[in-house]
């Protein structure tokens, strides 16, 4: 090897060094006080015989836990659990197609499989980025690395509540979670405004819990069948896979109708609605004079996906003063859509987007005082508010597959029917509780 190469490998050694290893040999005094910290509240565990996790009995491991701390990074975990330098490097590079070592993130848990001798030889490094996955850096024999999931048991569930002020806090009462309410609101977007529910409404509903390791609660998967009686009109909604290959589900009726509209009721995942349309605004401000808003803002985090409410083609893709980043899309010879104060846009004049597609970001550019998207809707070239709109109807489900979704539902509508209402006994029809593990 020339000297030229030794150069240029040397010098790459001390760049990835310094990356990972945040220069290690030269840590002062405190420095080195912070890892004897650190190696002294880690975790040691001792483990029953025969106990199994990320697929390793752990009872032949010296086990150790911990989170990722402020200034860690993958080499510095290994160097402090006696992994050289030259070791850390080969296993960065025979790793890197499988793991990122720059994307370990601060707070998160990683486990560490060490042998039983003397120096507690580290021998596996297991990182977990969510409580679902787990990444595997394996250096025992050969050196690699991969990704998995831990068993996931899914347990359906019946639930039934009376509206007293608002369905969030009827779920609240019981200690379930407010995404149940999250997921009705979405089912029933546009059938039912969740914002003026009526005291007394009542509603029912079929979903499924996630359980990690059986244990560990892992939230709601998905909703099953719901009922709702909202002013005393029932609303039925079952959901029905209409693409198995896709994997695509949709919600109906108990006549097969769909419950969905040709558009989204949002651009993006919002914590609140913020402002509404309102041609009567006003704001002391400015003199508390009225100043109509023709849109409705989204409160979000910036830099939530903003996505197109239906299909159609981009129209403008621009900067204002007043609107910052934005996006417009026409949808047919009577819709269009906008939206405002964007961060980034990723769509361009022409382009045709699906309803769904990501158009850009919540940002705070423009006219804003915060974080979130304005969204305007136009009616023949008339701006108007989507909420108060008829609006059109999605695509029907088939007539081929409406046969099979009512066959479908038949046992579901009977399950559903059969849960009772708060103070009302149930009918005896045994309990359907399934669960599944994958």
């Amino acid at each position: 090897m020339d000297q030229t190469r030794m150069s240029r490998l040397g010098y790459r050694c001390v760049v990835f060094f310094a990356a990972t290893l945040g220069l290690v040999s030269c840590k002062d005094d405190h420095q080195k006080d912070k890892v004897k910290e650190d190696l002294a509240v880690i975790e040691k565990e001792i483990v029953d015989p025969d106990v199994y996790e990320f697929g390793f009995n752990l009872s032949d491991y010296i086990v150790k836990r911990d989170t990722v701390k402020s200034g860690d990074n993958f080499g510095e975990i290994l160097q402090r659990n006696n992994i050289g330098f030259s070791k850390i490097y080969e296993i960065a590079e025979k790793t890197k197609d499988s793991f990122d070592i720059r994307k370990i993130q601060i707070g998160k848990p990683y486990t560490l499989l060490c042998a039983k001798d003397s120096l507690e030889t580290l021998k596996t490094f297991i990182y977990q980025p969510n409580k679902e996955e787990y990444v595997v850096v394996n250096f025992q024999d050969s050196i690699h690395a991969f990704t998995s999931r831990k068993p996931i048991k899914y347990v359906e569930k019946e639930y039934s509540g009376v509206i007293n002020s608002n369905i969030s806090q009827t779920l609240a009462d019981d200690g379930l979670s407010l995404i149940l309410a999250y997921k009705m609101s979405d089912i029933y977007a546009w059938t039912i405004d969740f914002t003026r529910l009526q005291k007394g409404d009542r509603f029912k509903v079929i979903y499924t819990d996630k359980y990690i390791d059986d244990t560990i609660y892992a939230g709601i998967d998905k909703i099953k069948a719901a009922y709702f009686q909202h002013n005393s009109e029932p609303f039925y909604a079952f959901e029905f896979e209409t693409d198995p290959v896709l994997g695509t589900t949709d919600f109906y009726n108990e006549q097969a109708k769909t419950l969905r509209r040709a558009f989204l009721k949002a651009p993006v995942e919002y914590k609140r609605i913020s402002s509404r349309y309102n041609l009567n605004r006003r704001i002391a401000l400015y003199g508390n004079r009225v100043r109509p808003h023709k849109g409705t803002d989204f409160a979000a985090n910036i830099g939530t996906p903003i996505v197109a409410t239906a299909n159609g083609t981009v129209t403008k893709s621009s900067y204002t003063g007043g609107n910052g980043n934005y996006v417009k899309i026409r949808h047919n010879k009577v819709y269009e859509t906008q939206y405002l104060h964007m961060q980034k846009r990723k769509v361009n004049v022409g382009d045709y987007v699906k309803q769904g597609d990501v158009i850009g970001w919540v940002g705070m550019t423009g006219n804003t005082s915060g974080p979130h998207v304005c969204y305007r809707f136009w009616k023949n070239g008339k701006q108007v508010d989507p909420f108060k709109q008829k609006l059109p109807a999605a695509e029907p489900i088939s007539e081929d597959l409406k046969v099979k979704y009512l066959e479908y539902i038949k046992p579901i509508k009977i399950q559903i029917d059969a849960v009772p209402f708060k103070g009302i006994p149930k009918p005896k029809v045994e309990q359907n509780l399934i669960t599944q593990t994958y």
